[in-house]
């Protein structure tokens, strides 16, 4: 098995062994689940109407029907059949579709945005510019990336979640290391947004808004 296939082996067996018991948002501190609404409601003023909004490594879909809610056709794609199975029964007037982010099934410049919230964290460092990339080909011209991540220069491996067996790694980033990538896949980086953790969170986190050229 490849290094590459051996990731998405690996964060595809952590998350389907931990969806039964996996509670998405809201969670933390009304504060900070404040401002992640409030970056999805930003990202919603800059989608492309019209063109569908991606969702990648949407988990259970909170973001995905927060975004739905903020009115755009949005729909959620993940590498995990057990969390897609939650996502589909607590949201199930939405879309949801196996898929992986390194080699999205969406036609070449056809959506009208992307999300990858808490989700390109799985990958690793030295694959990050061929998935930004694959995000610039199914982009529109104009149309928005927002990513969320947790801030740091480390990685964060678990063998244990929720009280199940995983192997998991967790690869934090910088918004300053994050932003000449995306510079590189001509995905300028337009805004961002950087808070400090809640008490039970480990790291700050933060949001990058880029959009593809129109």
């Amino acid at each position: 098995m490849t290094a590459s296939a051996d990731f998405l082996h690996t964060t595809r067996a952590g998350y389907d062994a931990v969806a039964a018991d996996y509670v998405d948002h809201p969670r933390g501190e009304p504060a900070a689940v404040r401002l992640e609404r409030a970056m999805l409601s930003v990202f919603a003023q800059y989608a492309l109407p019209g063109r569908p909004v991606a969702d990648v490594g949407c988990g259970t879909g909170w973001a995905t029907a927060r975004l739905a809610e903020l009115g755009l056709d949005a729909y959620g794609i993940d590498l995990s059949p057990g969390m897609l199975a939650v996502a589909r029964r607590d949201h199930p007037g939405l879309r949801f579709e196996e898929g992986t982010m390194t080699a999205l099934d969406v036609p070449d410049g056809s959506l009208g945005g992307l999300v990858a919230w808490y989700s390109l964290i799985h990958v690793p460092r030295d694959r990050v510019p061929g998935v930004l990339a694959e995000f610039h080909r199914v982009l529109a011209p104009g149309a928005p990336l927002l990513l969320a991540f947790q801030v740091g220069e480390d990685v964060l491996h678990l063998d244990e979640a929720l009280g199940h067996r995983v192997s998991l790694d967790f690869h934090r980033w910088t918004p300053g290391a994050l932003a000449p990538l995306l510079e590189a896949a001509s995905l300028p980086l337009h805004a961002h947004l950087h808070r400090e953790p809640d008490p039970h969170e480990r790291t700050p986190h933060a949001h990058l808004l880029a959009r593809k050229p129109a």
